[in-house]
């Protein structure tokens, strides 16, 4: 059974002037992800992909089709999704500690059970020592740290990112994929991780969807039988340089394509 189902979706937005064409960003799509899943989503700019994990966190509502997590339909934002932005989205006026509690306090957890669990994120994030530290006292990957915590430590059914690391240098980048794919591979989160970087497509996922141009549709799907736990070692091998051909080669093609 599928944890996440993606039935026939595509989304039109409306022209932003008067009589102004609309645009198809995402032509209807299928997918199914699995339980303990870690799918990437690759593909072009403006492909439609970080359209697609909007749809799938409730922020926007597709013009066909229908999203199910666990055989309900998604009818808008919820606490059963994770979501991770390219920017960093904490509350300012929040210590590191509260803004991972900020969920579990929404949830009335209990104030010693919060600390427990905020505790246990900030161990497993490497933030021992910044716990009362406020964002604006934190390296951009010291904050993304904090906002995978926050939405980890609510438990969600699948966590969404969308392009999570863009905005990091690349060597903080590469350690950010490490930690987060070490965390997946003890904790088994479901996760859908929208990507323009290959490598990190490829060495984040058990499997890459690839988009094409816009209007956005599936081209087609990677599996990465690549063995875990993952070493960065692994970017050298002959099995994922071969992936990386691959995968080049079809995003060449679209890119091409949408220059035309």
């Amino acid at each position: 059974m599928s944890r996440l189902s993606i039935r026939h979706v595509g989304k039109t937005f409306p022209g932003l002037r008067r009589h102004a064409a609309p645009t198809e960003a995402l032509r209807p799509v299928n997918l199914d992800i699995a339980d303990n899943d870690f799918i990437t989503v690759l593909g072009p700019s403006g492909c439609g992909k970080s359209t697609l994990l909007r749809l799938v966190a409730g922020l926007e509502e597709p013009s066909t089709g229908e999203i199910l997590l666990d055989d309900a339909p998604i009818s808008g934002p919820g606490a059963d999704r994770g979501v991770v932005f390219q920017s960093y989205t904490l509350f300012p006026w929040l210590t590191v500690r509260q803004n991972i509690c900020f969920g579990l306090r929404e949830k009335g957890m209990a104030m010693a059970e919060q600390r427990d669990v905020a505790d246990r994120f900030i161990a497993r994030m490497g933030l021992g020592g910044f716990e009362d530290h406020y964002p604006k006292q934190l390296s951009g990957g010291m904050q993304q740290r904090v906002a995978i915590a926050r939405a980890l430590a609510n438990d969600p059914k699948i966590l969404l990112l969308d392009e999570p690391f863009g905005a990091l240098d690349n060597q903080t980048r590469l350690l950010m994929q490490e930690l987060l794919l070490g965390i997946w591979e003890a904790a088994r989160t479901t996760v859908l991780f929208v990507t323009h970087d290959i490598d990190e497509a490829i060495f984040m996922a058990n499997r890459v969807v690839v988009f094409s141009g816009r209007p956005g549709r599936i081209k087609c799907e990677v599996a990465t039988d690549l063995p875990h736990p993952r070493h960065y070692t692994i970017k050298t091998s002959p099995e994922f340089m071969a992936l990386k051909a691959r995968l080049t080669e079809e995003i060449r093609v679209e890119a091409l394509a949408a220059q035309r």
